[in-house]
């Protein structure tokens, strides 16, 4: 089979032929139909993510597919079940094999490349906001990097939860993505006044950043007093250097997040969260942006459109 293998992080990754991987104890092969590209990749393909598989590696950390083979044990999800998964590694190639308990069966109305790219999305932007930022209906909510992966879902996922969603996303074409989404303001990051015009508009309550850099630091100056700062990422590259005294000042709480993290120490409330996302799919409530859709033998070009921040919403490698 064609799979997408890191052999050397000072190297591109290359469409390789591999064998056929058979699902082991706990595991389920399945037969993979597309996969979600997300900035953890990009770090993976340089050897500098937290959770590096050892070399040679394939790429891709979600998938969606079918089951076709079960493992020793395992007796659910039934083989034809369409699932989508999880697990770090091993997504940018048409077979792989996956932890059974890990699989979230998908809505027969759902198609593989949505799904490929909802579970890391909206996973992170609902448990950000849901259960550490405690996101509550009326509130102000800033998202930086409103029109990427996860930022449009915190854009969509914070209007329905009733919050008044300010967006900041680069060019217009960008604003108008995250005003469909559900932005009630839209701030051109290349050229407003971030701190100035967030707060004209009454301030942030929460802010959700997945940008780093200065976008944190002039969202910090613009949160309210009892507001919280929910750190996601740092696609810019700059991880900013918090000042503690203004967080004394302001009683601002600034919040990590890691959503592979509840993998380990909290996946009771993971698998309750992807539950209700499924259940909002369903009602009709949410809709995926899919922003690229890229063949397997052009992994290489999903990469770099994440990589240059060119692209609204999800990235999407289809397998087969």
């Amino acid at each position: 089979m064609r799979a997408f293998v890191v052999s050397d992080h000072a190297a591109a990754p290359a469409v390789t032929e591999v064998p056929e991987p058979t699902p082991g104890p706990g595991q389920v092969r399945i037969r993979i139909h597309a996969c979600g590209v997300n900035f953890g990749d990009l770090l993976m393909v340089k050897g500098t993510y937290q959770e590096t598989p050892a070399l040679p590696f394939t790429l891709g950390m979600e998938v969606a597919g079918e089951v076709d083979a079960l493992g020793e044990g395992v007796t659910s999800p039934a083989i034809g079940t369409r699932v989508a998964v999880f697990e770090g590694a091993g997504g940018m190639a048409e077979s792989g094999v996956f932890s059974a308990e890990r699989c979230v069966e998908i809505p027969d109305a759902m198609p593989f490349e949505e799904a490929a790219g909802f579970i890391v999305a909206y996973g992170t932007s609902h448990l950000a906001l849901t259960d550490r930022a405690h996101l509550k209906k009326g509130e102000r909510l800033l998202v930086l990097g409103a029109a990427g992966g996860v930022g449009l879902t915190a854009v969509e996922l914070g209007a329905a939860m009733g919050a008044e969603v300010i967006a900041v996303a680069r060019g217009a074409e960008k604003l108008a993505v995250a005003k469909a989404a559900g932005a009630t303001h839209v701030l051109d990051s290349d050229t407003a006044d971030l701190r100035a015009e967030v707060k004209a508009l009454g301030g942030a309550d929460v802010v959700y950043d997945a940008v780093g850099g200065d976008g944190f630091k002039a969202a910090m100056r613009a949160t309210n007093p009892g507001g919280r700062i929910i750190v996601i990422g740092f696609a810019s590259g700059d991880v900013p250097k918090i000042p503690a005294n203004h967080l004394l000042v302001k009683n601002i709480d600034v919040i990590g997040f890691y959503w592979g993290g509840y993998l380990t120490w909290a996946p009771e409330r993971l698998s309750r969260s992807l539950g209700d996302l499924m259940a909002m799919y369903e009602a009709g409530k949410l809709s995926p942006h899919i922003g690229a859709v890229k063949p397997l033998d052009a992994a290489g070009e999903a990469l770099e459109l994440l990589r240059s921040r060119k692209v609204t919403g999800k990235v999407v490698v289809k397998t087969r």
